[in-house]
C-alpha cells in the first residue's frame, strides 16, 4: 500500500505488503477507495478498503504571471507546503440497494386504496405515491387537544433539551478543532526574573544583582501537507451532522411517542365503555334471571352461572383501569411532566379523526428523509475521516515558529531598549519506530469504518422495514376491521335473539351464555381493531421521517422550573 503525495519526495511504501494485504482483503468491506492527488491531479487505486468511496477532487495548477518567474515559484511552493494532500479516503454517500430504485417497498404492491367498514374508523385510505410529508404530520388527525399537547412536550422535554445541548457541544468541538489546527497560535509572554550574576560574567567585584524583564509574542503552526488537521476537522464536522439529524430523530421519536401513547390511551378507554356496556347488559339478564328462580321457572344453578359470568366481566375491569393509568402516568413523562400533574388532556378514539389521504415517498427519497439514517451516515463519514487521520500520521509533520521580543534590566526600557530578540524555526518528525503503533492505529481506523458501515447498512434495512410493515399493517388492519364489525354485528344480534328465546323458553341457558361472552369478545375486539387504524397511520408518518425538512430549526427546549440555567447564560466567559 503506498500514497503519492502531490509531487514531494516523501513516499511510504507499508511494510509486509503481503501480509497488509491478506487482511486486508478479509475485511468484509473490501473494495477499492481512491486516495486523491489534487496537486499532481492524478490518483492511485488501492485496494484496501471497498467501503471508502472516492469522488475526484481537482485543484487547477498554479500560473506563474508573466514577468515574475521568481514570485511565481515564491507563490507554487507557498501553496503546495500549506494547501498539501489529504491522504485517506475521500467520503461518498453509499448506494442505496437496487431494489430502491422501484417505486414498491413491498414484494406485492400495495392496493390504492384500503377496504372501507360501516363503523367509525371505517374510512378507506388512499396511499399517493410521490406527495410529500408534512412537518406537522399530526395535524392529520385533527385533534386540537392532541396539537397542544404535542407542542407543549416538545418546549420542556428534557429528552429533546439532552440532544439539543449534545449538538451545541458538537458545534462547540468542531469551532475549538478549527481554531486549534487551522490557524496559527499566538500567545504574549511577558515576564521578570531576579538574578545574581556571577563575578566573571558581569565583570564586577563580588558579582551583581540584575533584574531582568522580558515581553515577546511567539507564533507556531503546523503545515498541514498530509491534511491530517483537515481530515481531524472534517470528522468533527461529520460528528456535529450526526448529532444534528440525532436531534431531528429525537423530534420524531418523541412526537411518535405522544401519538401513539394518545391513541393507546383512546383505546384503553374504549375498551373499557364495551366491557361496561357488557357488564350492565350482563347484570340486567341477571335480574331477569333472579326473578325467574324466584318464581321456580329455573334451577339456581344458572343463577350461579350468571352471577359467575358476571364476576368474570366485572374482573376484567380493573386490568384496563391499570393499563389506563399506566399509559396516562407515561403520557405525562413523554409531556416533560410529573405524573401528578394536573391539566393533562384525556383522549377517546371519538376525538380523533382518521385520515383518508396518505403520503407515501418514493423507496429512492427514504434515506434521505429519515433522520436515523442520516445519522448513521454522518457516522461513517467520521469513520472515513478517521482512516485519514490515522494514515496521515505515517508520514512526516512539518512544524514552524518564529518569536520577536525585548529585554531589559528596567520596565520602562523594555519597549525602547536596544535589546531585541527574534527567532524562526521550522522542524520536521517523521515516524521511523513506534513498535507497530501507528499501523495498528491506521488498521483500527479501517475497522471502526467497516463497523460503521455495516451500521449504517443496517440502519437502512430497517428504515426500508419499517415502511412495508406499515403499508402491511395498513391494508390488513382494514380488512381485519371490515371483518371484526361484521362480527360484532352479528354477536350482537345473536346476543339479543338469545334474550328473547331464553325470557320465552325457547332455548336454554347454555345459548344465551355462548352468545353473551360472543358478543363481549367481538366488542372489545372491534375497539382495538379500530384504534390499530389510527396506530398504524402514525406509524406509517413515523416510518417516513415525518417531514422533519419542512420545518425550520428547532427552538431549544425550555429548562424546566426550578433547574439551574447553563453555565453560558451565568456568566460570559472570556474569548480567545
Amino acid at each position: 500500500m503506498h500514497f503519492a503525495l502531490c509531487n514531494t519526495n516523501f513516499v511510504a511504501t507499508a511494510s509486509r505488503r503481503g501480509a497488509v494485504r491478506t487482511r486486508l482483503q478479509k475485511s468484509q468491506a473490501a473494495r477499492a477507495f481512491r486516495v486523491y492527488n489534487p496537486c499532481a491531479m492524478q490518483y492511485q487505486e488501492n485496494k484496501a478498503l471497498e467501503d471508502h468511496p472516492g469522488s475526484s477532487s481537482r485543484t487547477a495548477p498554479v500560473r506563474h504571471r508573466p514577468g515574475w518567474p521568481v514570485q511565481g515559484a515564491v507563490l507554487g511552493a507557498v501553496l503546495l507546503l500549506t494547501s498539501g494532500c489529504a491522504v485517506g479516503p475521500d467520503f461518498r454517500t453509499p448506494d442505496l440497494p437496487a431494489a430502491a430504485s422501484g417505486a414498491d417497498y413491498t414484494p406485492a404492491p400495495m392496493p390504492a386504496r384500503t377496504m372501507k367498514s360501516d363503523v367509525p374508523a371505517g374510512q378507506a385510505q388512499e396511499l399517493l405515491p410521490g406527495r410529500d410529508i408534512p412537518a406537522l404530520w399530526w395535524e392529520v388527525f385533527r385533534s386540537e387537544p392532541l396539537d397542544r399537547l404535542i407542542r407543549a412536550s416538545l418546549a420542556q422535554s428534557p429528552t429533546l433539551a439532552s440532544a439539543q445541548a449534545a449538538l451545541r457541544q458538537a458545534e462547540a468541538t468542531y469551532d475549538a478543532k478549527s481554531g486549534n489546527l487551522l490557524w496559527p497560535q499566538v500567545t504574549a509572554q511577558l515576564g521578570v526574573q531576579r538574578e545574581r550574576a556571577s563575578e566573571v560574567s558581569s565583570r564586577v567585584a563580588g558579582g551583581q544583582l540584575l533584574t531582568l524583564y522580558n515581553a515577546s509574542v511567539n507564533v507556531s503552526y503546523n503545515l498541514d501537507v498530509f491534511g491530517a488537521s483537515r481530515r481531524q476537522i472534517e470528522g468533527a464536522q461529520a460528528a456535529v451532522e450526526a448529532q444534528r439529524y440525532q436531534v431531528e430523530a429525537t423530534y420524531l421519536t418523541l412526537t411518535s411517542n405522544l401519538v401513539t401513547t394518545a391513541i393507546r390511551e383512546a383505546a384503553l378507554r374504549g375498551q373499557l365503555q364495551a366491557t361496561r356496556e357488557v357488564l350492565q347488559a350482563q347484570r340486567e339478564q341477571l335480574g331477569v334471571i333472579e326473578k325467574q328462580f324466584d318464581t321456580g321457572a329455573i334451577p339456581k344453578s344458572i343463577v350461579l352461572q350468571q352471577r359467575t359470568q358476571v364476576a368474570q366481566t366485572q374482573a376484567a375491569i380493573p386490568p384496563l383501569e391499570k393499563s389506563l393509568a399506566q399509559t396516562r402516568h407515561q403520557l405525562a413523562v413523554f409531556a416533560g411532566r410529573l405524573p401528578s400533574e394536573q391539566g393533562l388532556p384525556e383522549f377517546d378514539l371519538a376525538s380523533l379523526s382518521l385520515p383518508q389521504e396518505l403520503p407515501l415517498s418514493l423507496p429512492s427519497e427514504l434515506a434521505r428523509q429519515r433522520p436515523d439514517v442520516r445519522a448513521s451516515e454522518a457516522l461513517l463519514h467520521q469513520a472515513s475521516a478517521a482512516v485519514g487521520v490515522a494514515t496521515a500520521n505515517l508520514y512526516p509533520q512539518i512544524q514552524l515558529s518564529g518569536s520577536y521580543g525585548n529585554t531589559a534590566l528596567r520596565a520602562r526600557d523594555l519597549f525602547t531598549g536596544p535589546a531585541t530578540l527574534w527567532n524562526l524555526g521550522a522542524g520536521l518528525t517523521q515516524p521511523i519506530f513506534n513498535g507497530g503503533a501507528l499501523r495498528a492505529q491506521q488498521r483500527a481506523a479501517v475497522a471502526a469504518y467497516d463497523s460503521a458501515a455495516a451500521q449504517y447498512r443496517s440502519t437502512v434495512l430497517g428504515a426500508f422495514q419499517n415502511v412495508a410493515d406499515a403499508l402491511r399493517a395498513l391494508e390488513l388492519d382494514a380488512a381485519a376491521l371490515q371483518t371484526q364489525a361484521t362480527a360484532e354485528s352479528l354477536a350482537r344480534q345473536s346476543l339479543e335473539l338469545s334474550t328473547a328465546q331464553f325470557r320465552a323458553g325457547a332455548v336454554s341457558y347454555v345459548t344465551l351464555l355462548t352468545a353473551q361472552q360472543a358478543w363481549l369478545q367481538t366488542h372489545t375486539a372491534l375497539v382495538q381493531a379500530q384504534a390499530a387504524r389510527y396506530a398504524d397511520t402514525a406509524a406509517l408518518f413515523q416510518a417516513l421521517g415525518g417531514g422533519w425538512w419542512n420545518r425550520g430549526a428547532l427552538a431549544d427546549a425550555a429548562i424546566a422550573p426550578g433547574q439551574p440555567a447553563p453555565p453560558a447564560q451565568q456568566a460570559a466567559a472570556p474569548q480567545n
